[in-house]
């Protein structure tokens, strides 16, 4: 299995960047996808999740409003548009994967079963 995140970059606050993750050697159709995001000396968090048919999405409170989910399961891709960055949003984000009957709560990075290594997102004031 193999997840990879691309997009990042770096952009000025109040800028906009679109993150791809790409999954292969899995059925990606019957999995949940979760965006997580690590900033340096801090755990890493979760920014925001999807469902295995994407029919609901999931937010921290400090991005809702500004990030938007998408997965397109044909091409078993997901998406995290981010708006109105803030320096705040700087971190390495990744993706992650957990079957969707997986118990446990998602917005813990410890119940998913696959992840990428992750993009840098660098948002300057």
């Amino acid at each position: 299995v193999h997840l990879v995140e691309s997009g990042g970059g770096l952009v000025q606050a109040g800028g906009s960047l679109r993150l791809s993750c790409a999954a292969s050697g899995l059925t990606f159709s019957r999995f949940f996808m979760g965006w997580f995001r690590q900033a340096p000396g801090k755990e890493r968090e979760f920014v925001g999740g999807i469902t295995f048919n994407g029919e609901n999405t999931y937010y921290a409170d400090s991005v809702k409003g500004r990030f938007t989910i998408s997965r397109d399961n044909a091409k078993s891709t997901i998406d995290l548009l981010m708006n109105s960055l803030k320096p705040e949003d700087t971190a390495v984000y990744y993706c992650k994967a957990r079957w969707s009957q997986r118990v446990g709560a998602f917005e813990s990075p410890d119940n998913y079963t696959y992840w990428g290594q992750g993009t840098q997102v660098t948002v300057s004031s």
